[in-house]
């Protein structure tokens, strides 16, 4: 076992503000409990909910400690008490409460998977959150089905890309929206039936055309505030509308009637507080369902760019620029 003096590279935010505040801090090397593994970080995926947590916004879960990131991919150099799933050794992606920035982080090994044949680290660090999330919240709490349509909001986010290449992977049709005409198009390209940009358009006229005015199945949401009702005015009958950000402000006031005549259902759900045997449910539906899908290159996650672990503060800055598409990593 390696002594528990070891020290590392960890990214933290000093104080709650901008990309600025990010700094590496030397800290001792995590040792993993019960049922967990220690990774060796090559790449650590790069996402809005850590945004959140450098700008104050997004407590940590209790026990994940302030060192930022949600998602590793990298080798097993240690296991804890009763981890027997991932031999030392082993390349795994893993998704975690917190500590991906860093040389070294714990996951629980159910909540880490092999990385996918044909995958770099890099890639396979920007799989963990992206496609729990859209695992989780499209095919199970929305019940997307082949033949269905999904709308997506953010088409060129890593929610959105993983989004429109998952659904589409599945036989459903998808509808994404996108604020610019080039991001509508990226949306396209990455397989969309449609891409709308939603600053020059309105996704409920084009969604409602697009259907023959039946409306969309399942609609994925991160925006909140007026999309609220616009959403039930864009679904079908018997929609799902399935809430996971609201970038627009959690208060909305909605008109119910539309709930009522078309049957909605709209729920919602977080990730990150969830317990690791909560995860593993998830985890094991990727394997079993997804994978198969990413090694046969049917869906790969689409890389915007990459930085080093020293330039957390650079990946945070693009992270916060409305050009990006697709996930930001950083490689240590």
């Amino acid at each position: 076992m390696m002594g528990h003096t070891e020290t590392m590279r960890a990214v933290v935010a000093r104080r709650p503000g901008g990309p600025d505040v990010l700094e590496i801090e030397m800290r001792p090397r995590p040792v993993p409990g019960e049922r967990e593994i220690l990774i060796k970080t090559e790449a650590a995926g790069v996402n809005r909910p850590d945004a959140l947590q450098r700008m104050g916004h997004y407590s940590p879960p209790p026990g994940a400690g302030d060192v930022l990131g949600l998602e590793a991919a990298g080798t097993v150099v240690a296991r804890g008490p009763g981890a027997t799933r991932h031999a030392e050794g082993a390349r795994v992606t893993a998704l975690i409460p917190g500590g991906g920035y860093a040389d070294y982080c714990v996951a629980h090994e159910t909540n880490a998977l092999p990385i996918p044949t044909g995958l770099t680290a890099v890639e396979a660090a920007a799989i963990p959150e992206t496609y729990f999330t859209v695992w989780t919240n499209v095919f199970d709490r929305g019940g997307l089905k082949p033949g269905e349509t999904l709308l997506l909001h953010g088409g060129t986010s890593g929610i959105g890309t993983t989004g429109i290449m998952l659904a589409k992977a599945f036989g459903a049709r998808v509808i994404a929206t996108a604020g610019s005409d080039e991001k509508a198009r990226q949306c396209e390209r990455l397989g969309a039936d449609l891409g709308i940009n939603y600053r020059t358009d309105d996704f409920v006229a084009r969604t409602l055309a697009a259907t023959n005015g039946r409306g969309a199945d399942v609609i994925l949401d991160m925006v909140g505030g007026e999309y609220v009702g616009r959403n039930y005015a864009a679904a079908a009958v018997d929609g799902r509308i399935v809430q996971i950000a609201f970038m627009q402000g959690p208060m909305a006031t909605v008109d119910l009637r539309p709930i009522m005549q078309k049957r909605l259902i709209h729920s919602g759900s977080t990730l990150r507080p969830r317990s690791p045997a909560e995860k593993a449910v998830i985890a094991d539906a990727l394997s079993t369902r997804v994978w198969p899908l990413i090694e046969a290159g049917r869906c790969r996650p689409v890389i915007d760019s990459v930085f080093a672990l020293t330039e957390a503060a650079k990946a945070h800055a693009r992270l916060e620029c409305p050009a990006h598409i697709g996930k930001i990593v950083m490689a240590t």
